[in-house]
């Protein structure tokens, strides 16, 4: 017995009721119908049937959603209001009569080509709600990641399917979602819209802006989740990604289309150095992404501040979902974000995208799938979030030439405990990525910043992401630091020290030093080259450690003064030939002259 509720406003007809109770045993199967009359209002004319989980919509009221849904989308791509409204103030009533004939055109189109569509769609019945969370019984054909949508007008995405019911995590409040409650499937997978107005703005996890600038007009739509490029899609990674970091740039360089996890306890510079990458793309032809997922809304407003100030807004889009928003948008938030990069990657744009963080990121799906009664595994994180974020991180990729040339550089931040890199996310993350910055406390505590572990940081990339400049100005530094670190533990115990010890930890002593680096200051390529090259001449030992940072920022000023046309060639050729590195040495030995301190 297959149950049919009839709703209408006037009483169907003796031979309209017939018709309606013949189509719904056709719907059915032809097995027997229960057939219930109910009168709703509100659908102004014509009738709605629902058979089993199917509903069919003729009324008036589902005619005029169509017709809505037509024109909106008929507007979507050909009138965009904000840009209508600033031409129209800067040139005058023409434009405003040519833009009015437009949207007059499309219209007309709109409306001649509209088409009344027998609606069908599936309808289902809520059967718990809670936390954000609630399973469906009835949209049985409803797939992994396709949007639904219940009559209190909140959208929720299918997350769980199994035999009897689904599980749907919702993108709003659940307040006005009860047991009973109808679901209908909209049979469209969960995506945001994207486009080049995005472009400094903040939007939140639907892609929906927050920052009070006005709606953002898109130019397409592209679903969350997509798979990974191919093979054959992609090309190596060899064009510098540079960071302006110069403890970053010299030893674990990043490359276009690379993954680097920048990992560390609370509290370490971890979003500081995303946030100095950002600063560097400036005049660079990079756009940024920076996902911030679980953080304080007033932790991202003073990012967004601080990148405004630095005029790196106009390349950089936020995508927001804050410790407030419900666990499912905190979900979504990363791979809205990679969507949107996705978007002028193909576009053949290089991107830059941070995810900040990948650790809440996983609370939140350990949090939902908790809730959707999936069983816990290792440190209660279900089985499948390791597949979570390698399908998220195998996005990031450079394109083969034939696919366009573009690029997505991740960043994905991990916030460890206590130092602890063999924790369940730590270790699962260091795995999908190519090569980790790994900052420690101790390091940050002492004044080392930023406070990169050379021991256990690494770019598997290596130099193929470097300038020729760089690799070759950055020569033996790592071995350089690593003989320090070693010779400082060893003598620390011993009073007296041959000359090439002393040398040797004072030369150490001093390369510490200059890699420390104020937050907000990075350097460019040929200002590293040049710090390199000077301290590799021993520019910098014989200076008081106090005195090193100060001595550094005024070599870089005598440098663009007295060598710019060194700086000039490096800039243009990134190659380091012999004759610009004697040029760099003889003159950082005339600075070093010049201002030789009594230590």
């Amino acid at each position: 017995m297959v149950k049919a509720i009839l709703k209408y406003v006037t009483p169907p007809t003796e031979a309209q009721l017939e018709g309606l109770k013949a189509y719904a045993k056709r719907e059915a199967g032809d097995q027997d119908v229960e057939f219930v009359m109910e009168q709703d209002v509100a659908l102004k004319s014509g009738f709605i049937l629902r058979v089993g989980t199917a509903e069919f919509d003729w009324s008036e009221q589902g005619r005029i959603n169509q017709l809505k849904k037509a024109l909106h989308e008929s507007l979507n791509i050909s009138y965009e209001p904000e840009k209508k409204a600033k031409k129209a103030k800067t040139i005058g009533h023409h434009v405003r009569h040519e833009e009015t004939d437009k949207l007059l055109v499309s219209l007309r189109k709109t409306m001649d080509d509209f088409v009344l569509a027998n609606s069908k769609r599936e309808v289902g019945t809520v059967t718990w709600v809670g936390d954000g969370i609630c399973n469906a019984d009835g949209i049985d054909h409803a797939k992994y990641g396709e949007i639904v949508i219940f009559d209190s007008g909140v959208k929720g995405m299918v997350q769980d399917i199994r035999t009897d019911e689904v599980g749907i995590v919702l993108f709003g409040s659940d307040q006005e979602i009860k047991a009973g409650s109808r679901v209908a499937r909209t049979e469209t997978q969960a995506g945001i819209p994207v486009g080049d107005a995005y472009l400094g703005r903040m939007v939140d996890a639907l892609g929906a802006p927050i920052d009070d600038a006005g709606e953002i007009p898109s130019d397409n739509f592209y679903p969350l989740e997509r798979p990974a490029p191919g093979i054959m899609d992609r090309q190596s990674v060899r064009e510098p990604m540079e960071t302006g970091i110069l403890a970053i740039d010299s030893m674990f360089p990043i490359g276009r289309g690379q993954r680097e996890l920048i990992i560390g306890d609370r509290q370490t510079g971890k979003t500081s150095i995303a946030m100095d990458t950002i600063l560097n793309q400036k005049g660079k032809d990079v756009i940024c992404i920076y996902v911030a997922i679980g953080q304080k809304a007033s932790t991202v407003a003073r990012l967004v501040n601080n990148l405004k100030t630095a005029g790196a807004m106009e390349y950089t889009t936020v995508v927001c979902s804050t410790a407030s928003d419900p666990a499912p948008l905190q979900y979504i938030a990363p791979y809205a974000g990679t969507a949107l990069a996705e978007y002028f990657m193909e576009k053949g744009k290089d991107v830059l995208i941070v995810y900040d963080d990948l650790s809440k990121h996983a609370v939140a799906y350990r949090a939902l799938s908790l809730l959707l009664e999936r069983s816990p595994g290792r440190e209660a994180y279900p089985g499948d979030v390791f597949y979570l974020h390698s399908r998220l991180l195998e996005r990031s990729s450079r394109m083969s030439d034939e696919k366009g040339g573009g690029s997505i550089t991740a960043l994905p931040i991990i916030e460890t405990q206590a130092g602890d890199v063999s924790a369940y996310i730590p270790t699962n993350v260091i795995s999908i990525t190519d090569g980790q910055i790994y900052l420690e406390s101790e390091l940050f505590f002492a004044g080392q910043r930023p406070a990169v572990n050379v021991g256990l940081s690494v770019s598997r990339v290596g130099g193929a992401a470097q300038t020729k400049a760089m690799k070759k100005a950055a020569g033996t530094i790592r071995i350089d630091l690593a003989q320090y670190r070693e010779m400082e533990v060893f003598t620390q115990f011993s009073s007296e020290l041959d000359d090439s010890t002393k040398k040797q930890l004072n030369h150490g002593k001093a390369l510490m030093e200059l890699l420390k680096q104020p937050l907000g200051h990075p350097y460019s390529m040929e200002e590293q080259v040049a710090l390199l090259v000077s301290s590799g001449a021993g520019a910098f030992d014989e200076f008081p450690i106090r005195e090193v940072s100060k001595k550094k920022a005024e070599l870089l000023s005598y440098m663009h003064t007295n060598c710019e046309n060194v700086m000039e060639e490096l800039r243009s050729g990134k190659v380091l030939t012999d004759e610009l590195r004697e040029a760099l040495v003889n003159a950082a030995n005339d600075f070093k002259a010049q201002n030789t301190v009594e230590v």
